[in-house]
């Protein structure tokens, strides 16, 4: 490649693609030949920016979560989310990566040839051709992470974080990585049946979805459950929708960081992302409106979280204005499915498997039906006979079939691991009443996501308690002979204080 001009003429200093011609598991002997050759820098700095991007998601989920709940346990989760990266992203070096994305897996779940990323270096990756198999690693990686941080939002306000830490780490092994290996890695049964998924309908929203709502059944309905001292509101709005804006940020780099490399697919993805959140958080707010008459922020922010969940296995497989569709149908069948848990008598506090679960659901159908082969092929090399919309129904099927075997494998197993958790001496999965009452900040962590006299004056007596009044668990009696009942005036009170 030359350039001319008034300065005269030179050579760039540009170095050309070759193709990759290694034979090494590693791709090559990085210090007698330069590996970056196979690889378009363009492609691994934006699969790069999208790690960073899906890691941004995790703290997003974090804050969210935590604004739902009271005040008294919105450290606790916000510490499950962040703990959550660090327990996944050692068990996806130690063994997680090669369970699901070794070159020689099996239909249902890979083998221990890449355990500790052993020869995970620059061959191109299961995934793409386009980036190498480090790079894949570190981001599907982030994948695994914020998968099991949405999952263990179920234990909010009455669960243990030891038993939670423990089921970290076998639900990632046992449940996340076969399900994401049979969609996501080539040799997987649903990839090979004709199963489409382009950034993690069942892998990530089905299977946490599922098992946060085997959580919340296997721990049990909080204290109260039923009566005016769970008619509370989200403890603080703000911190919601600073939390969706996270997640909203992140998820571009989730959708369209699946395109694996900087093309016109992740373009479309990315387009597709916007537009059926925004649509989905309109939807949510209108229906919430319909009911109560005020424009709810809370309902908005939960839409685009339902747009988001619903556009992820249809991101780079659909077109734009089928993207309004996801959204309208993500927002309201999210919307009526946080009825669900009442109908099966399950506490799910948070409401993840009628945003995620549902969600995942309704997105792989749609993905079914509005897939095109012309998006696909955006990337360049995609290949796809299209969805219901072009006569191809019977992907219908397959997206059926995988979504309703993603829930089943994800719920039973889930059950399972937290059954025989909670036999094991020390793991009881469930807190106290006593520390249910103080809250699970003060029982389990010991600090508090606000200052220690706001956190006592709404749990002793939501009185006008002195500073000298105030006193650490260690120091006082519980459960607390006059605690506050957490009525619907709790977020009154919360703007009104100090």
């Amino acid at each position: 490649m030359s350039r001319s001009g008034p300065g005269g003429t030179g050579d760039l200093d540009y170095v050309p693609l070759e193709p990759y011609n290694g034979t090494t598991r590693t791709g090559g002997d990085s210090l007698v030949q330069n590996l970056n050759v196979f690889y378009q820098t363009g492609d691994i700095a934006w699969m790069l920016v999208s790690t960073a991007l899906v890691f941004l998601m995790i703290p997003g989920v974090g804050f969210f979560y935590s604004g739902l709940a009271r005040r008294k346990s919105a450290l606790s989760l916000i510490w499950l989310t962040m703990m959550a990266v660090g327990v996944t992203s050692f068990q996806w070096f130690f063994w997680g990566y090669s369970l699901t994305f070794s070159h020689t897996a099996g239909r249902f779940i890979g083998d221990l040839k890449n355990v500790g990323f052993r020869d995970v270096l620059a061959a191109p990756s299961t995934g793409s051709a386009r980036i190498p198999d480090l790079l894949y690693a570190v981001y599907q990686g982030m994948f695994a992470s914020i998968t099991v941080a949405l999952a263990v939002g179920a234990v909010a306000e009455r669960g243990r974080m030891l038993p939670c830490v423990f089921f970290m780490f076998i639900w990632t092994t046992i449940i996340y990585d076969p399900i994401a290996c049979w969609t996501w890695n080539p040799a997987g049964w649903v990839s090979r049946m004709g199963g489409i998924d382009f950034a993690g309908g069942t892998p990530v929203h089905i299977s946490s979805g599922s098992a946060a709502l085997a959580y919340s059944l296997m721990l049990g309905k909080r204290r109260g459950h039923g009566t005016h001292e769970l008619n509370f509101r989200p403890h603080n709005v703000t911190q919601i929708i600073i939390g969706t804006v996270f997640l909203w940020v992140g998820w571009f780099g989730f959708n369209a960081g699946s395109a694996l490399g900087a093309n016109m697919r992740a373009v479309m993805a990315a387009v597709n992302t916007n537009l059926a959140a925004s649509v989905g958080g309109v939807t949510w707010c209108i229906l919430d409106y319909r009911l109560e008459k005020k424009w709810s922020a809370v309902g908005f922010c939960s839409g685009v979280v339902a747009g988001l969940v619903a556009i992820t296995p249809g991101s780079g497989f659909v077109p734009a204005w089928s993207a309004v569709i996801f959204g309208i149908v993500a927002g309201s069948s999210c919307n009526y499915a946080t009825k669900v848990k009442f109908y099966l008598g399950i506490d799910d506090a948070l409401d993840i498997f009628a945003v995620h679960g549902i969600g995942g659901f309704v997105g792989n159908i749609l993905t079914g039906f509005f897939a095109a082969d012309y998006i696909a092929h955006l990337d360049g090399s995609t290949n796809l006979p299209g969805g219901g919309l072009t006569g191809h129904w019977m992907q219908l099927c397959y997206q059926l079939a995988d979504s309703v075997s993603g829930f089943a494998y994800s719920f039973g197993g889930s059950c399972i691991i937290l059954f025989l958790i909670n036999l094991i001496p020390g793991l009881g999965l469930r807190a106290s009443e006593e520390a249910e009452v103080i809250g699970m900040d003060d029982a389990e962590i010991g600090e508090f996501a606000y200052d220690f006299v706001e956190f006592t004056r709404d749990v002793v007596n939501g009185g006008d308690m002195l500073d000298d009044e105030s006193k650490y668990s260690a120091d006082r009696d519980s459960p607390l002979p006059n605690e506050k009942a957490f009525s619907s005036t709790v977020g009154d009170d919360h703007h009104r204080s100090r």
